[in-house]
């Protein structure tokens, strides 16, 4: 167990609602991250969250629906 985490505050992740995998890499949805309530500033995806810009590198996918 994670020092300083209780185990009451974890909830498991719910593939294709809170992440997907795409070519091999656990993607997290925009549901994760407002349940999780911050944004992490590292420029995630599918971020709901206006702080952090959006990296456009090769691993982003316009159509995610054939990863489901």
């Amino acid at each position: 167990m994670t020092e300083g985490v209780s185990t009451d505050e974890i909830v498991p992740l719910i593939e294709n609602e809170d992440y997907y995998i795409d070519r091999g890499l656990m993607v997290f949805t925009a549901r994760y991250h407002l349940r999780r309530g911050y944004c992490c500033e590292r420029g995630c995806r599918h971020c709901p969250y206006d702080e952090a810009p959006k990296r456009n590198d090769d691993r982003n996918v316009d159509n995610n629906d054939e990863t489901k």
